[in-house]
């Protein structure tokens, strides 16, 4: 992870997409490019089919934010969160959550997500809610 004050600034941000279904991560990749548009940085996309896969991804790559769709199967966006916050050396990254229902809210702050929006899917929700977590993670450092 570079040094990111505000998300972008010429640096290189990676993006991990979790999703069982190829068309959401297709979704949530156009919608993450409004958050591209927001910045001056360079976007990478890394996906992943479950949450297992997502683990390991998270862990090699070390994204700047997880958007995890609360679908994902073999271990979901909860898991995934929980798993990636609760690590003896926690996962630096941002967690952004994709809800199906309103009232799982309270699962995802359990689960140690930075932020979480509700289906259907507001691209530009989403895009604000990634760049504004992932800033938040990273509030003192210099781009």
């Amino acid at each position: 992870m570079a040094g990111l004050d505000r998300l972008g600034d010429n640096e290189l941000v990676k993006a991990l997409v979790i999703s069982p279904d190829e068309e959401v991560r297709q979704y949530l990749r156009i919608a993450l490019q409004s958050a591209e548009r927001q910045t001056e940085g360079t976007w990478e996309y890394l996906e992943a089919s479950d949450g297992l896969s997502g683990l390991r991804i998270a862990w090699r790559e070390l994204p700047d934010v997880v958007v995890a769709d609360e679908i994902a199967s073999r271990a979901g966006a909860f898991a995934v969160a929980k798993d990636l916050r609760g690590a003896a050396e926690p996962f630096p990254g941002a967690i952004v959550i994709v809800l199906a229902r309103r009232e799982d809210a309270w699962l995802a702050k359990w689960s140690g997500a930075d932020a979480w929006i509700e289906r259907p899917i507001d691209p530009f929700a989403l895009a604000d809610a990634v760049v504004e977590a992932v800033n938040r993670r990273h509030p003192q450092e210099v781009g």
